[in-house]
Protein backbone atom coordinates (compact mmCIF):
# COMPACT_ATOMS: atom_id res chain seq x y z
CA UNK A 1 0.00 0.00 0.00
CA UNK A 2 2.96 2.39 0.33
CA UNK A 3 2.98 2.89 -3.46
CA UNK A 4 -0.55 4.34 -3.31
CA UNK A 5 0.30 7.18 -0.93
CA UNK A 6 1.30 9.79 -3.49
CA UNK A 7 0.22 8.78 -6.97
CA UNK A 8 -1.48 10.80 -9.72
CA UNK A 9 -2.87 9.55 -13.01
CA UNK A 10 -4.18 11.98 -15.62
CA UNK A 11 -5.45 11.85 -19.17
CA UNK A 12 -5.60 15.20 -20.92
CA UNK A 13 -4.22 17.42 -23.66
CA UNK A 14 -0.94 19.30 -23.73
CA UNK A 15 -1.45 23.05 -23.46
CA UNK A 16 1.78 24.02 -25.21
CA UNK A 17 4.83 22.54 -26.93
CA UNK A 18 7.31 21.06 -24.48
CA UNK A 19 10.44 23.04 -23.69
CA UNK A 20 13.43 21.30 -22.12
CA UNK A 21 15.82 23.25 -19.87
CA UNK A 22 18.87 22.37 -17.80
CA UNK A 23 18.99 22.49 -14.00
CA UNK A 24 22.03 23.71 -12.05
CA UNK A 25 23.10 20.10 -11.47
CA UNK A 26 23.15 19.42 -15.23
CA UNK A 27 19.97 17.34 -15.21
CA UNK A 28 17.45 18.23 -17.94
CA UNK A 29 13.82 18.98 -17.13
CA UNK A 30 10.65 19.88 -18.99
CA UNK A 31 7.77 21.95 -17.65
CA UNK A 32 4.37 21.50 -19.25
CA UNK A 33 0.67 21.88 -18.57
CA UNK A 34 -2.09 19.37 -19.15
CA UNK A 35 -5.80 20.21 -19.50
CA UNK A 36 -8.36 17.71 -18.22
CA UNK A 37 -12.09 18.09 -18.88
CA UNK A 38 -15.08 17.00 -16.86
CA UNK A 39 -18.68 17.20 -18.00
CA UNK A 40 -21.88 17.45 -15.97
CA UNK A 41 -25.43 18.69 -16.32
CA UNK A 42 -26.62 21.70 -14.35
CA UNK A 43 -30.11 22.08 -12.81
CA UNK A 44 -31.49 23.24 -16.15
CA UNK A 45 -30.21 20.07 -17.85
CA UNK A 46 -27.52 21.91 -19.83
CA UNK A 47 -24.23 20.11 -20.41
CA UNK A 48 -21.39 22.00 -18.70
CA UNK A 49 -17.69 21.48 -19.41
CA UNK A 50 -15.17 22.17 -16.64
CA UNK A 51 -11.49 22.38 -17.65
CA UNK A 52 -8.72 22.03 -15.07
CA UNK A 53 -5.07 22.84 -15.82
CA UNK A 54 -2.33 20.79 -14.15
CA UNK A 55 1.30 21.97 -13.96
CA UNK A 56 3.68 19.08 -14.62
CA UNK A 57 7.43 18.50 -14.73
CA UNK A 58 9.47 15.67 -16.24
CA UNK A 59 13.16 15.00 -15.58
CA UNK A 60 16.08 13.37 -17.44
CA UNK A 61 15.33 10.92 -20.24
CA UNK A 62 11.57 11.29 -19.76
CA UNK A 63 11.89 15.04 -20.44
CA UNK A 64 14.03 14.44 -23.53
CA UNK A 65 11.63 11.82 -24.92
CA UNK A 66 8.60 14.03 -24.32
CA UNK A 67 10.37 16.89 -26.10
CA UNK A 68 10.95 14.67 -29.16
CA UNK A 69 7.49 13.12 -29.56
CA UNK A 70 4.94 15.41 -27.88
CA UNK A 71 3.43 18.62 -29.18
CA UNK A 72 0.68 21.05 -28.24
CA UNK A 73 -2.78 19.49 -28.38
CA UNK A 74 -1.61 15.85 -28.08
CA UNK A 75 -3.79 13.65 -25.90
CA UNK A 76 -1.55 12.11 -23.26
CA UNK A 77 -1.85 9.76 -20.29
CA UNK A 78 0.62 10.19 -17.47
CA UNK A 79 1.45 8.77 -14.06
CA UNK A 80 3.46 10.54 -11.40
CA UNK A 81 3.37 12.08 -7.96
CA UNK A 82 2.49 15.45 -6.48
CA UNK A 83 5.40 17.66 -5.45
CA UNK A 84 5.43 21.04 -3.70
CA UNK A 85 8.08 23.75 -3.63
CA UNK A 86 8.37 27.48 -3.12
CA UNK A 87 10.39 30.30 -4.62
CA UNK A 88 10.73 34.04 -4.26
CA UNK A 89 9.53 36.13 -7.21
CA UNK A 90 11.11 39.34 -8.55
CA UNK A 91 9.16 41.44 -6.03
CA UNK A 92 10.40 39.30 -3.13
CA UNK A 93 7.05 37.57 -2.57
CA UNK A 94 7.21 33.90 -1.63
CA UNK A 95 5.23 31.77 -4.11
CA UNK A 96 4.15 28.15 -3.65
CA UNK A 97 3.88 25.65 -6.51
CA UNK A 98 2.25 22.22 -6.70
CA UNK A 99 3.23 20.09 -9.71
CA UNK A 100 2.82 16.57 -10.97
CA UNK A 101 6.26 15.00 -11.30
CA UNK A 102 5.86 12.70 -14.31
CA UNK A 103 7.27 9.18 -13.90
CA UNK A 104 5.82 7.69 -17.10
CA UNK A 105 3.59 8.80 -19.98
CA UNK A 106 1.94 7.53 -23.11
CA UNK A 107 0.61 9.33 -26.17
CA UNK A 108 -2.97 8.39 -26.93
Amino acid sequence: MNTLRNQVQLIGRLGQDIEVNGANNGNKFAKLSIATNEYYKNKQGEKIENTTWHNCVAWGKTAELMDKICEKGNKIALRGKLTNHSYEDKEGIKRFVTEVQIEEFELM
